[in-house]
């Protein structure tokens, strides 16, 4: 079996979604998600000019050599384009193996470590009562692990919160959208919130919080440690990661579970957080950190060191992805939670897909490969639309982190 060509569709149904598909001689195609938000075009020309022309009569099994051509052989290694456009790849070539064999995918990554995977929803609310009035909705769904995010009296807009109440989407056209940040507010409010959901739903549900990289390490310290009573499952994104260091701060002072990673493009964004055990979770994504290939060397690493996973799945993710994801899920021993954000009806009718919820869980199906399809015909009615994330600035103008 020889690679023949690939092509790469760009669509925007509901939001941008960037799909390689891999042909071979022998019919059998597989599919990759290349989308990086905000950055969709980016990853587009990087593939069409310097990686779709390598591919042309390369055995598709060869997923470790493919995988190593296209990181080493670029020589500029690294970063999240180079490494959503890897990833792509990687999971088409998984994708067409898997489907030449004729099994699910996850049988190719030492079948199931479980016979089903944990998830979590989001609950956002613009207040308090808004948002426990979401939490109880998805307690109602059947959810056993939720996110709980919320607009902070005196902030104007508030990551993970619709500014009108509608679903949650960063994204949006035209230039980038300006949100405002308070850390006092913030840290003042959040342990005030759990406090009072906890009150009212009790222990048996597990609870998320994403800070959303906007603490330094010691105000992040003080965080976890006020929320210790409420008994968190994890605080996500605590500080900004590029100074890995700084997790050891904050592991001397809170006991709250941290998960982070989901902007990592390599294990060696995060090797020192890994073997330190400064994290108990790991986000990296299987688009963004390099592929199926990647993220099984990451994960096993992980693994030695008692960090499980929490691999990012929001709706920036097209369902390629979170098909991928749930392969990985189902066999990784040191699986933990996998992020749950549905897709809106109409990406899952030009992404028809294998997997499925039920009862706070989901399942990736047994559908031969990946499991997930691309109505091209569908997916050409809704054109690529330019589309920014937001920035975020203190409330005295000084740019923060989004």
């Amino acid at each position: 079996m020889k690679i023949t060509h690939a092509e790469i569709i760009v669509c925007s149904p509901t939001r941008n979604f960037v799909t390689l598909v891999v042909h071979t001689d022998e019919g059998i195609y597989g599919l990759g998600d290349a989308t990086l938000n905000g950055r969709e075009m980016a990853v587009v020309s990087y593939l069409q000019e310097h990686v779709i022309p390598c591919l042309t009569g390369k055995d598709p099994f060869n997923t470790e050599d493919t995988w190593q051509f296209l990181y080493k052989g670029a020589y500029w290694k690294r970063g999240p384009v180079t490494m959503t456009s890897i990833a792509a790849v990687d999971m088409a070539l998984w994708d067409i193996k898997a489907k030449a064999l004729n099994v699910p995918l996850y049988q190719l990554l030492g079948g199931k470590s479980r016979e089903k995977v944990l998830v979590y929803c989001h609950a956002n609310g613009t207040d308090p009562h808004h948002t426990l009035e979401e939490v109880e909705k998805h307690i109602e769904m059947g959810y056993k692990a939720i996110r709980v995010q919320s607009g902070i009296p005196g902030m104007r807009g508030t990551y993970g919160v619709a500014k009108k109440g509608e679903k949650y989407e960063p994204a949006t056209p035209g230039l980038p959208q300006q949100y405002e940040w308070n850390t006092e507010k913030y840290l003042s409010f959040v342990p005030r919130l759990f406090e009072m959901i906890r009150n009212k739903i009790g222990e048996e549900i597990l609870l998320l919080h994403d800070a959303h990289h906007r603490l330094t390490p010691i105000e992040a310290a003080r965080l976890g440690r006020e929320l210790e009573p409420y008994h968190l499952f994890w605080l996500e994104d605590p500080v900004s990661e590029e100074l890995q260091e700084s997790f050891r701060l904050l592991r001397r002072h809170t006991t709250t579970p941290i998960a982070v990673g989901e902007i990592f493009s390599s294990v060696f964004d995060c090797h020192l957080l890994i073997t330190e055990q400064l994290i108990d979770y790991l986000r990296m994504t299987v688009l963004h950190g390099g592929g199926i290939t990647h993220i099984l060397k990451t994960a096993h690493l992980a693994e030695i060191y008692n960090v499980r996973t929490g691999f990012h799945g929001a709706t920036d993710l097209s369902p390629v992805t979170m098909a991928a994801s749930l392969h990985l899920d189902l066999s990784l021993h040191n699986f933990g939670i996998q992020e749950h954000m549905p897709h809106e009806p109409l990406v899952d009718e030009v992404f028809p897909h294998a997997y499925f919820f039920a009862g706070g869980y989901l399942y990736p199906g047994d559908a031969p490969g990946l499991g997930v399809d691309i109505n091209r015909q569908l997916a050409g009615k809704y054109p690529y639309r330019p589309a920014y994330l937001p920035i975020n600035r203190r409330d005295d103008g000084t740019m923060w982190n989004w």
